[in-house]
């Protein structure tokens, strides 16, 4: 500040017409100039500094948010730190059946080929309540050079005779690639999809129903919805005769044809039956299919004939082997699955089955005829939730004349995940 005064005096200095008065007068404004400048400095020390705030940065152009990994399974979870898809599923379900007249099947649901004859025997009036065939599993998908290696275990606890309940059965466990499946699964000769929906587990007599272990190969043309599939499966004979020792598989052929009405298929198999003295061959033959009548309504049916196999046809008499000389015998079985189906809405569906099976070859006490109904509502209130209501009619008549009789109702409730 002195430094200043001086300053300013000795710039005055040459200015010989400047007055002591005019002196005072500047020395007074640069005094109240210091003074303002001091007032500001002290109100600048006294007011908080500005904090600059982070500007938003600028929004990328020409990006693409890149979206997560997905499963290659609907609704399943891709396995973190790989490209394996798993799904996770099942459902737990609860039977509650009541037969109106007698039963002596030792299964759970219907057994038309083990019903009393002639009213005698069996218990009259029987309620049954079931969880067993509630299931568990998994399934995966990896994706691989030429396409996807997908594998599947599944397990329900149903196992058919009173003296195997709620045991763990294995029902599928195979793995499948590039048109090729080695495992268990159901039998190639076996029409799934035209099977009509059932409350009860084992639904209609009088079409294939068998899982068996096999090594199975498919191709086709996408465009033409053409498909066909060969197989090489277990031989074995599950419910038949004492057949033993079988040196070849059961053989599969296949044709599966889709439209934009339906689909229909034909099968063939051939196998063989074999005893101390004897080996039998046996073939079958089945075709099945599908029309769709509009969006809400459905007919399916299937026809197959079989020589000697209870698994390939369900209410087959299978084959008999003399104890006296080894030799063997076929029942030459035909049967025939018919199904209409109706969705009312989202929430209820209603389903009609007929089953029919026909026996050839005399027996003793075999059955010639078989025949069922099923009428079913089943209701779904909301989503994974199933109610149904079924009411079963059936008819057994043997070679010998002698008849046997079902009246059924079975009520299920299942939760699926």
């Amino acid at each position: 500040m002195v430094a200043l005064c001086f300053t300013l005096l000795f710039n005055a200095m040459p200015v010989h017409a400047q007055t002591m008065d005019e002196m005072r007068v500047e020395l007074k404004q640069l005094r109240e100039e210091l003074d303002s400048l001091k007032a500001r400095k002290a109100a600048a020390i006294d007011q908080p500094a500005s904090v600059a705030l982070p500007r938003p940065l600028p929004a990328l152009q020409g990006t693409t948010a890149i979206a997560a990994p997905e499963s290659a399974i609907p609704g399943g979870i891709l396995i973190p730190g790989t490209s394996t898809s798993l799904h996770i599923y099942g459902y737990g379900e609860t039977h509650a059946i009541h037969d109106f007249g007698q039963t002596s099947s030792p299964d759970v649901f219907t057994d038309l080929t083990y019903q009393p004859l002639n009213g005698s025997g069996g218990q009259k009036g029987k309620t049954q309540f079931t969880a067993e065939t509630s299931r568990l599993g998994f399934e995966t998908s990896t994706p691989e050079v030429n396409g996807p290696l997908k594998t599947k275990v599944e397990v329900d606890f149903y196992s058919y005779g009173a003296d195997h309940r709620n045991f763990a059965r294995l029902r599928h466990a195979y793995g499948e690639y590039n048109g090729w499946l080695i495992g268990q699964t159901w039998s190639t000769f076996m029409d799934v999809d035209d099977l009509p929906e059932t409350v009860d587990f084992n639904g209609p007599i009088g079409a294939p129903f068998s899982r068996r272990a096999m090594v199975r190969y498919a191709f086709g043309d996408a465009k033409a919805a053409v498909r066909v599939t060969l197989a090489a499966e277990d031989p074995a004979d599950l419910a038949g005769g004492p057949s033993t020792g079988n040196k070849v598989p059961q053989l599969v052929a296949r044709l599966d044809k889709t439209f934009d009405w339906g689909a229909i298929n034909l099968r063939a198999m051939t196998h063989t039956k074999r005893s101390e003295s004897e080996v039998k061959r046996g073939y079958g033959f089945g075709i099945g299919g599908n029309y769709k009548l509009g969006d809400k309504d459905s007919l399916m049916g299937q026809y197959t004939r079989v020589d000697g196999d209870v698994d390939a046809l369900y209410g087959s008499n299978g084959y008999a082997v003399a104890s006296a000389t080894g030799t063997i015998t076929f029942d030459h079985n035909q049967g025939v699955v018919l199904g209409y189906a109706h969705v009312f809405s989202d929430q209820l569906r209603a389903n009609v089955a007929m089953g029919f099976n026909r026996g050839q070859t005399a027996q003793g006490v075999d059955n010639q005829t078989l025949k069922e109904v099923f009428l079913n509502l089943i209701y779904s209130p909301i989503k994974n939730i199933d109610v149904g209501a079924e009411w079963i009619w059936g008819q057994r008549r043997t070679f010998v004349g002698q008849v046997g009789g079902l009246s059924r109702l079975d009520l299920m409730a299942r939760y699926s995940f």
